[in-house]
């Protein structure tokens, strides 16, 4: 019987320089699905909320409050959620997650008052959250070195690809159905994505092999036989874990992983603030500089459309270059747009060409930052480095709408908030310098 030839410490290597295989694209299929799933259920609010707020007679400080529920229940859903994932797996949270958004979406769909819809929303925005931080999580353990970052950037992808699909089929619904249709559509597609999910997405080999469950030599091998690797003779030395998800909060800030959780924290903040604030105000905010009230829109919807693919262009550009530089040159090429997008306005076809130039540059920021922050950090604690960041960054894209809308009372323009959202921008990228990304 020929014993395995294979050095039990090299696992991680072998994924990272190997060709990626049809098992591993699978893997990261299977989260860009979850992904277009939640980027309709996370949008579903902004599209019916017209509906909503004339079905109940909502004033506008309590259609605001609607919007904001899911954004805070995918807060809590990352920093309290997603940190078990290091604990009990990845799948299981993955799958946990998709029954409590799923629940939360059908419930919506009879809800008798707006209290009870704000709740749910919250609700549906915890297991969201949890949804979106394992998913990078696991796109980035499956993926090769070269690809990893296109692997996660296609999550973007979907989560953008999901919000205009939502767009468009929401638009139909409403109008045979009402509301409360779309609500309903969304939570029966998240509850059918389980049987897929309990199917086709496996559990972490970096999981398996720090926290070391029941079987898992037995579990690690089967895996390695899907992607057509020899097995395991034993499993390698293990490189110990925080005890408990509060152990692993703590490990974020010891002493050698404390610069970078806080830089990250920094830039997850002023990365998602300026991205909701460019995709929330640039509608209302090209109205107010000149244009017509459909023509506002026809920009916002552009910065959506190059959202689809400007997350995949990151992805494709980190397969032949350092990631952070890719990034960091996303965001100075933001910082650009934003300052001189207002000014283009005058020239109707010029303005459209850069929302949609934004919208490539501004989206590519955000998959650039869900693919460099699991490479940061070790398996034992990467999905809580991965749900704290997320949900640092919600903190800002609940605050910067708000902030804006401030700024605009107290007299501020259109192009003085672009041109402030812009140095964000580049401040961030001098803060993304400061980080330590290891050859991992």
């Amino acid at each position: 019987m020929n014993k395995p030839t294979i050095a039990t410490p090299s696992v991680r290597e072998l994924l990272d320089d190997k060709p990626m295989t049809r098992f591993q694209w699978g893997a990261i299929a299977v989260c860009v699905l979850l992904n277009m799933l939640d980027g309709f259920d996370v949008v579903v609010m902004a599209f019916t909320g017209k509906s909503v707020s004339a079905y109940w007679g909502l004033s506008g400080a309590e259609l605001g409050m609607l919007l904001s529920a899911g954004l805070i229940g995918m807060g809590a859903g990352s920093m309290l959620i997603a940190p078990w994932a290091d604990r009990l797996g990845r799948r299981p949270i993955v799958l946990s997650c998709l029954a409590v958004a799923g629940a939360g979406m059908l419930l919506s769909a009879a809800s008798q008052s707006p209290l009870q819809l704000g709740a749910l929303r919250a609700v549906t925005g915890l297991g969201i959250g949890g949804i979106l931080a394992t998913t990078n999580v696991i796109s980035a353990e499956y993926a090769s070195a070269r690809w990893r970052g296109l692997a996660v950037s296609l999550n973007s992808t979907g989560y953008a690809l999901g919000a205009t699909l939502g767009g468009l089929l929401t638009a139909v619904l409403i109008g045979q159905f009402g509301w409360r249709s779309v609500f309903l559509a969304g939570g029966v597609a998240t509850v059918l994505s389980i049987p897929l999910v309990w199917w086709r997405l496996p559990e972490s080999l970096d999981f398996l092999l720090v926290r070391r469950p029941t079987r898992a030599l037995e579990r690690v091998n089967a895996l390695l036989a899907r992607m057509r690797h020899s097995p395991l003779a034993e499993l390698p030395p293990s490189p110990g874990a925080p005890q408990g998800v509060g152990a692993g909060y703590r490990e974020l800030l010891t002493a050698r992983l404390r610069r970078n959780t806080l830089l990250l924290w920094v830039v997850f903040f002023c990365i998602m603030a300026g991205f909701y604030f460019v995709t929330s105000w640039t509608p209302t905010l090209l109205v107010e500089a000149g244009l017509s009230t459909t023509a506002g829109i026809t920009g916002g919807t552009l910065l959506n459309v190059g959202g689809i693919f400007g997350a995949a262009l990151l992805g494709l550009l980190s397969a032949r270059f350092a990631l952070r530089n890719v990034l960091v040159a996303y965001l100075v090429v933001a910082a650009v747009l934003l300052a001189v997008f207002i000014a283009s306005i005058p020239t109707l076809a010029l303005a459209f060409a850069l929302a949609a130039m934004i919208g490539v540059v501004v989206n590519g920021c955000v998959a650039g930052l869900y693919a460099i922050t699991p490479v940061v950090y070790e398996p034992a604690v990467r999905s809580t480095g991965v749900g704290t960041g997320l949900a640092i960054g919600r903190a800002g894209a609940v605050l910067a709408p708000s902030i804006a809308g401030t700024l605009l009372d107290v007299g501020w323009t259109a192009e003085q908030l672009y041109i402030a959202s812009g140095a964000v921008f580049v401040v961030t990228a001098a803060l993304l310098l400061l980080l330590r990304v290891g050859a991992r």
